[in-house]
Order: C-alpha cells, then structure tokens, then sequence
C-alpha cells in the first residue's frame, strides 16, 4: 500500500511564513536607522581607557580611542544601509530600463552583452579600487559609484535574460503592430511582467552594496576615520581584539546579520529561476 503524499501547505502558513521572512531584516536595519537616537553617548567622546573591557561606563568596552563601542555601533549602520540602497535603487532602475529596452532593440541587446562580458573580465575588487582612487577626493560616495558602475552590467543582463522570451509574447506583437513606441513596450507591456526578477535583483544588489562598501571600508578606500562606520570599526580596532574583542565582534555580527537577512527574505520569496539568474 502507497503512502500518500504530503499535504500541500496551507495557504494561511504559506502567509505566515512570508511575514516572518520579510520581518527578519526589520531589526538589523531599524538598529541601523533609529541606533544613533537611543546610543547611550555621543560617537567621538572617550568614556573609558582605550580597548577597555566592557563595564558601567560601556557595555561592550571601549574601542582604540576610548570611546564607547556600543554607541558607535549603533551610529555605524546609518550611512552603510543608506548607501546600499542608493546602490540597489539605481541599479536596479537602470537595469530594468536598459533590460527591457535591449531585448526589443537587437543592436543594443548586443552592445549590453559585450559590455557585460567586459565587466566580468575585470576582477571586482580591482575595479572598486581604480574607481574610488581615480575619484576626487575618495570617501564612500567613490565606493558606491564604483558598485553602481560594476553591478549595472550584470543586472542588466539578468533583466534582458529574463525579459527576452516576453519580447516575443502575442501581447508585445500586437503592441508593435499597434506602433506602440520601444519606451511604451518596454515599460507597460513587459517590465510589468518582471516583477520577481526586479524584486530578486533589487534584493540581491542591497546585499551587494553592504557588502562592496563594507569591503572597501576595511581597505580604507571608502569611509575615513573619524566616521563611525561599522566596517571602518573593524579595520581600526583589529589590533586590540584580544583586549576588547566586542571591538570587532559586534560591527562584524551587524554586518553579517543585516546581509544574511535580507539574502534569506530574498532567496525564501523569490521564484527558484529568478534567484539562481539572479545570483549568476
């Protein structure tokens, strides 16, 4: 006698899952929005003895210079999550219109693939690094022109991926045969139809962004001392982590926290296809 095969899951537990997803990234980044409101002292006033151990005066210790480590945690996170999502919104924006433009414009189409491979022959780091030096005056808006500037040929890519087998669809045909212009076709009859892909990328370009800046931090080509930011945190007290290891544990943990979460919610929401195009 064979067994019967799972029950499908319940609507209503499909949706409560989703809700629990979507809320996982709801701490990490309200720590970051709201942190400097409630830090318990200001982000550049020593308050104990430097790479001190946590104690009254401050609950992780104190960091090279003496001041508090949980303040300027919850300072450090602001402008990281900000930069990231300048990164994902005009990626993403400028993917999806390029995207869906190149599929109905074949000589584009390959103009956007020739660039891509261009992009992938470069090494990521290496570019970030031309970039944000050839930049005047450095500092993390070079780190987040550079993310923008590398991130857009591969999302383009991903966008036109899926986009292309729209490009043939009935509804696209009577539109061109209706004289519809590229920029109508493209932004009323498919970029509708891209929703998951443009959520996935959208998504999966924030964790891209977290990450590069975060990156280009430790090398001190982005952010610069005095600036609380959690990556700079790491790099600055990487040298007194065995006296005050919540120096470089904690902004290293809020880092991985933020982007870990916004990968699940993305991963767990996203159609398996679009992700691994994605992701690609």
């Amino acid at each position: 006698m064979t067994a019967a095969p799972p029950a499908a899951p319940r609507p209503a537990s499909r949706r409560a899952r989703a809700t629990v997803l979507v809320l996982l990234p709801v701490l990490p980044l309200l720590l970051a929005l709201v942190g400097p409101l409630i830090a318990p002292h200001t982000v550049d006033t020593p308050v104990t003895a430097p790479f001190a151990a946590p104690g009254d005066g401050a609950l992780l210790g104190g960091d090279q210079l003496g001041r508090d480590v949980l303040s300027r945690v919850l300072h450090g996170g602001t402008l990281l999550v900000a930069g990231a999502l300048f990164v994902a919104v005009v990626t993403t924006v400028a993917a999806a219109l390029i995207g869906c433009v190149a599929v109905l414009r074949p000589a584009l189409g390959r103009a956007v693939e020739r660039g891509a491979d261009l992009a992938i022959l470069l090494p990521p780091l290496l570019g970030i690094m031309l970039i944000a030096l050839a930049w005047p005056g450095g500092g993390r808006w070079a780190v987040i022109a550079a993310a923008v500037v590398l991130g857009v040929p591969y999302a383009v890519r991903v966008v036109a991926a899926a986009a292309s087998p729209l490009a043939t669809a009935g509804y696209v045909e009577a539109a061109l045969a209706r004289g519809e212009s590229t920029a109508y076709i493209a932004l009323r009859e498919i970029l509708p139809n891209l929703r998951a892909t443009v959520l996935t990328l959208f998504g999966l370009r924030f964790v891209e962004g977290v990450y590069v800046i975060s990156m280009a931090g430790f090398l001190q080509i982005g952010p610069r001392p005095p600036a609380s930011d959690w990556s700079l945190m790491i790099r600055e007290n990487a040298s007194g982590i065995l006296l005050n290891p919540w120096a470089v544990i904690a902004p290293s943990v809020a880092i991985a926290v933020l982007a870990v979460t916004v990968t699940m919610v993305v991963l767990s929401l996203a159609p398996d296809t679009t992700t691994k195009a994605a992701i690609r």
